[in-house]
């Protein structure tokens, strides 16, 4: 089980995501995103050895604002050949130096997910200890190749189609929407 600390990370995940984000070849915004937390979930990796988060973020830079899935795993150290998907390091307050990825890039991340749409795992809720999110909407298959991270979240109301995973997230005029951020392939 992951632990949540009441803490401070400096720089902030959003001030990472603000300087990473417009590098992003899946970003259409400009250089300046103007980001705010939407939603999100936690995986927790068996070892306890690194974070997974799973966030949604807003963008209000543009006309319209648009949400952005961005799953970021936390290291104490740098992970071998992945320094293209190094979102930035920040301090935390408790464990010290953080290594952010761009989780996809991340193998331990890569296993939870698979096994959160195979049925294996619980999604966990974002700012608290031991706590299922059961926002998180699965719609499990038996077999999981690989799941791919949808960017920009796919609009749904519904259950999610068999090896979809959709999630709730805040809007910036305060309503709630849903959208499919993961499928299995």
């Amino acid at each position: 089980m992951a632990i949540v600390h009441k803490t401070t990370l400096v720089p902030s995940k959003l001030e990472l995501l603000t300087i990473w984000l417009p590098r992003q070849p899946w970003y259409p915004g400009g250089d300046r995103p103007r980001l705010a937390r939407a939603g999100g979930f936690r995986l927790d990796d068996p070892d306890g050895e690194v974070g997974i988060e799973v966030m949604v973020v807003t963008d209000e830079a543009g006309a319209e604002p648009v949400g952005y899935v961005v799953p970021m795993t936390y290291r104490a150290a740098a992970m071998p050949g992945c320094a293209d998907a190094l979102v930035g390091t920040t301090e935390h307050g408790v464990l010290g130096t953080r290594f952010v990825y761009d989780a996809p890039a991340d193998p331990v991340f890569r296993t939870q997910l698979r096994a959160l749409v195979h049925g294996g795992v619980r999604a966990q809720a974002q700012h608290a200890s031991d706590t299922p999110d059961l926002t998180v909407l699965v719609g499990p298959v038996p077999e999981v190749t690989d799941v791919d991270v949808v960017r920009v979240p796919i609009s749904s109301n519904g259950a999610p189609a068999p090896g979809e995973v959709s999630i709730a997230w805040e809007l910036p005029n305060g309503s709630r929407t849903r959208g499919v951020i993961a499928r299995a392939r």
